[in-house]
């Protein structure tokens, strides 16, 4: 299998501003598309922006001109992308991701399964199916924040044949173990490749938790954000078999008591 550089951009909410939103992804894809990235993800729900108060009225309709322009974009930057947004869907909203290819078209559309929190409840209906796809040559998946942190959905990806795993977050304090050991520990456990990219800064009363990283499928961490906003671009390397999780193999399935 190639070696696969992939990108993460850790950034401040658009807070409902969803122009800001395409232009600092713009932006992001021609940073990263520079650097050589295959994708670039960025956080969870990124237009409007994740703690907006209209999400709502301000969810967008898969397939329509917006995605056009973020195609237009990975074309130019000749670079994929992951981006969080809140999709309307009929009188139903999701937490979606789509995933877009370096020649801008489609390659993945996902819905957040594990929906965190009663706001979260209160805006969306949950997701019911998982997603793959090729990302230059390896089985890539969606998934969304709180989705990562179930170990069953990850054991189920891996199961499936799934290597690296693309997550959009808008993780907050205090919830920093999230990025210091649930991440890695999920990386570690089931073999997987995970860029977990998360927003920084303040929005409305959330603070969010920064700590966006790139992590490899025997559980090294290869690149972290701070606090700050921040482009984050590392080599997911061809790992040693021998330094890979054996317990899909080796588990032993016991009676419960």
């Amino acid at each position: 299998m190639p070696d696969l550089r992939l990108a993460l951009m850790q950034a401040p909410s658009p807070a409902g501003d969803s122009e800001a939103a395409f232009v600092a992804v713009e932006r992001g894809l021609r940073a990263a598309g520079a650097a050589g990235a295959t994708v670039l993800v960025v956080p969870e729900s990124f237009a409007p922006g994740y703690n907006s108060d209209a999400i709502a009225e301000l969810a967008l309709l898969h397939g329509e001109a917006w995605q056009d322009r973020l195609a237009l974009a990975c074309r130019a930057a000749e670079c994929g992308l992951v981006f969080g947004y809140a999709e309307r869907d009929g009188d139903v909203v999701y937490n979606a991701a789509l995933a877009l290819g370096t020649d801008g078209t489609e390659l993945a559309h996902y819905r957040k399964i594990q929906l965190y929190g009663p706001r979260e409840a209160s805006i969306y209906r949950p997701g019911e199916a998982y997603v793959t796809f090729d990302l230059a040559s390896h089985k890539a998946a969606l998934l969304i924040c709180y989705d990562v942190e179930f170990a069953p959905h990850i054991a189920a990806l891996a199961a499936a044949g799934v290597t690296v795993l693309l997550v959009p977050t808008a993780n907050m304090l205090p919830y920093t173990h999230v990025m210091r050991a649930t991440v890695p520990a999920m990386a570690a456990n089931h073999g997987i490749s995970i860029v977990y990219a998360n927003y920084c800064g303040v929005e409305g009363d959330l603070s969010y938790a920064g700590g966006s990283l790139i992590v490899g499928a025997d559980g090294e961490v290869l690149a972290q954000a701070g606090m700050g906003p921040a482009l984050l671009i590392a080599d997911v390397p061809r790992v040693d078999p021998a330094r890979l999780s054996s317990q899909a193999r080796d588990y032993r399935a016991i009676a419960r008591p």
